[in-house]
């Protein structure tokens, strides 16, 4: 089964950036198609595949932080070549 995420990572403290950009160079490397935009990070693929890499690369990066919050959105479909219509 294919899904797509949305992903935002939000550090709760001052130095914030090392975390992000750790976690998005993981995704980066990992087989999986990933799109980045100013707010947020999109991860493509099978959904047992993600799903164990989100996983294993989520806890690495809270282990990376003192407090922070993360915000992801699943759709069951993948939806990266989603074009509006309008």
């Amino acid at each position: 089964m294919k899904i797509s995420v949305e992903l935002t990572l939000t550090p709760l403290q001052d130095d914030f950036e090392p975390a992000i950009i750790h976690f998005i160079k993981k995704l980066r490397s990992s087989n999986l198609k990933v799109l980045e935009n100013p707010l947020s990070t999109q991860v493509y693929g099978d959904y047992d595949e993600l799903m164990q890499l989100l996983n294993a690369e989520i806890k690495e990066t809270f282990q990376l932080i003192d407090k922070g919050l993360l915000y992801m959105k699943i759709v069951k479909s993948d939806r990266y070549d989603y074009e509006p219509h309008f």
